[in-house]
């Protein structure tokens, strides 16, 4: 039996308080909105009950954050895609950013089981003075669960339309890509952090936010592994490789939360979920 779930979340700004609306269709929903830095900013959970998405299952995300509300979304656990014989298994996030609003887009890593046939999209926009602060973190199979990525792939998309589109698909058989030292070499975890700006980024506070991460990716284990780059004058990323994907999280989380300092004057607060 396949699945598809829908899940819609509305944010506006009501005063000195963001308030959240969701509505959600089949298994895929948000838990209580939290607000641990105060009314301005809403933190969300979203969980799927099934614990994992399966060959022929859809699931639809759409974000609509309304002008100067600030939201955070991550999610309560990994998003796993198993072994699909036939049909794939799609995630689609859909994201809009209204005037002078912020969005952290931070759910958890996703995993390809092997077998898997998967695509994983996101896809946003940003209204005048907007701000979107997201990552996309991706592990191959489990090694240390002796389930390594030998069959299937997985197609990632990461889209801003007329500014941004990174796009691939990693399949098991590619080994020129997956082992290659001009590819994965080897390596079973990457992901890429970006913070987007409708406004471009003035160019000493963009040096600024890169040298950051720069620094960050430097002083860890992932130096060889890692690099940032402003693709465009609205746009900065950092991408890195890791072989598990615990230093990946590490260090994405140690980038966005210098960066929301940097940028917004605002603490990491940590979302509770990631500590338990």
């Amino acid at each position: 039996m396949s699945w598809h779930g829908h899940l819609t979340l509305r944010y506006r700004r009501d005063g000195a308080r963001t308030l959240a609306h969701d509505r959600h269709d089949g298994p895929l929903r948000v838990l209580k909105a939290l607000y641990p830095e105060g009314d301005g900013i809403c933190h969300h959970v979203l969980v799927h009950p099934p614990g994992g998405i399966a060959g022929g299952d859809h699931l639809d995300i759409a974000v609509d954050v309304g002008a100067n509300a600030h939201a955070l979304i991550t999610s309560a656990g990994a998003a796993r895609f198993y072994r699909s014989d036939d049909k794939p298994a799609a995630q689609i996030a859909r994201i809009h950013v209204q005037h002078n609003a912020r969005l952290e887009w931070l759910p958890l890593e996703t995993i390809a089981f092997p077998g898997c046939r998967a695509s994983n999209q996101v896809h946003f926009d940003l209204a005048p003075g907007a701000q979107c602060l997201g990552w996309d973190l991706l592990a191959l199979g489990l090694p240390a669960a002796e389930r390594a990525f030998t069959t299937g792939w997985i197609e990632q998309q990461l889209f801003w339309p007329g500014v941004w589109l990174e796009r691939g698909r990693l399949a098991a058989e590619d080994t020129r890509l997956l082992a290659s030292p001009l590819g994965l070499a080897g390596h079973r975890a990457l992901g890429t952090i970006w913070f987007a700006s409708h406004t471009p980024w003035p160019a000493v506070e963009r040096d600024a936010l890169l040298d950051s991460a720069r620094d960050l990716a430097a002083a860890g284990e992932l130096a060889a592994v890692a690099g940032a780059t402003a693709i465009d004058p609205r746009l900065m990323l950092l991408r890195v490789l890791a072989p598990p994907v615990e230093p990946l999280f590490t260090l994405m989380s140690q980038v966005r939360a210098a960066w929301r300092q940097q940028a917004w004057q605002m603490q990491a607060n940590t979302p509770r979920v990631w500590r338990t």
